[in-house]
């Protein structure tokens, strides 16, 4: 989704931003960072883009009334605008930030706002720019010769460029619809800190692209075979896994899905169609996120959901059994002598 073997740093602005409910502020620096020599930048590089290498999901900034009222849709058009404003910019951001740190469990830390030239997004390359922070610390030891031995020591609180805290990339493209946007966060301090990345800080809402229509219908399909059926009909655990299975093959062997197709050769019963329509558009409402009824299936969607999917009907705890073909070729019933229930699995050989 995110690729940036073309992309180069352009400016980067650090500041500083404390938890006001520690009694911690924020500390702005004066100009953009100067970088002497092209390690640090490359270093640096791998720091903030490396992590969205795989990130499939893309959001839009948004405002519950008017996209001009949030914040950081204001200061990245600002930057975008006018280069020269950019330093400001990344002041204001971090002033924002510090103003929706509201949890007492938020670190502190270092804020990055980072200009990118030609970050590719599907295909387009792209200005970006970055917001990413740091909070976590790691302590590392240094090992270096001395008087024909070595001599250890230790530096605290370093960064570890392998681990981004939370960041964010701001392409300059649909800003009428609050940018294209990319996010991680490696949350801590529990769900209420959590939230303040993405929900406080930013304002995010999911752009509603082939990868979100593709990851949202299965995920509610998995829900209704796993939460609804029982109410309307009587299932085994191996026919619910079963109709997984089909769903899967479904998405994973066609390019477009078709509502109808897919509930004729999925579903197949009227009622548990109607059910499961019932179901979508409930879904929808709810969530206020529109699903088609047509749309192309996205490949990276089918394999993220597929880890979700269970094909593994457990026994008790002495048998698990594994689905993945005909459900026809395994049978339930009940032994009334020993009192118990049993699968028969018929199979020509063993592997």
């Amino acid at each position: 989704m995110v690729s940036f073997f073309e992309a180069s740093l352009n400016t980067i602005s650090v500041h500083h931003v404390g938890n006001p409910l520690q009694d911690e502020m924020y500390a702005l620096s004066d100009a953009p960072l100067e970088l002497k020599d092209e390690i640090i930048p490359n270093l640096l590089m791998q720091y903030f883009l490396k992590p969205f290498e795989k990130v499939n999901e893309v959001y839009h900034l948004m405002h519950s009334s008017d996209l001009a009222l949030n914040e950081i849709h204001h200061f990245a058009t600002m930057a975008f605008d006018d280069p020269e404003k950019f330093h400001e910019a990344s002041e204001k951001i971090a002033k924002h930030l510090f103003k929706v740190t509201t949890h007492p469990n938020i670190k502190g830390g270092e804020l990055y706002v980072v200009y990118f030239d030609k970050v590719q997004i599907e295909g387009n390359p792209l200005d970006a720019i970055g917001i990413f922070k740091s909070e976590n610390k790691e302590t590392y030891l240094k090992v270096y010769p001395d008087q024909g031995g070595f001599q250890v020591d230790y530096e605290q609180d370093a960064i570890n460029i392998n681990k981004l805290d939370k960041g964010v990339l701001i392409f300059n493209i649909e800003k009428e619809n609050g940018y294209k946007v990319v996010v991680v966060d490696k949350t801590n301090g529990g769900q209420e800190a959590a939230v303040y990345w993405k929900d406080q800080f930013l304002q995010l809402k999911i752009r509603n692209d082939s990868y979100n229509q593709t990851s949202n219908t299965l995920g509610i399909y998995k829900n209704f075979v796993t939460e609804k059926l029982d109410d309307q009909f009587e299932m085994s655990k191996a026919d619910k896994i079963d109709l997984l299975n089909r769903s899967m093959k479904y998405f994973k062997e066609k390019e477009t899905f078709d509502m109808d197709e897919f509930a004729d050769e999925v579903i197949g019963n009227p009622e548990a169609i109607e059910s499961f329509k019932n179901f979508k558009n409930q879904y929808e409402e709810e969530f206020d996120t529109p699903i088609a009824n047509t749309f192309e299936i996205s490949g990276n969607a089918v394999k993220k959901q597929a880890r979700d999917y269970k094909s593994v009907l457990k026994l008790d705890k002495n048998f698990h059994i594994y689905i993945h073909g005909d459900k026809e070729l395994i049978e339930k019933g009940f032994d009334d002598g020993k009192a118990m229930n049993f699968y028969k699995v018929y199979f020509k050989e063993e592997a």
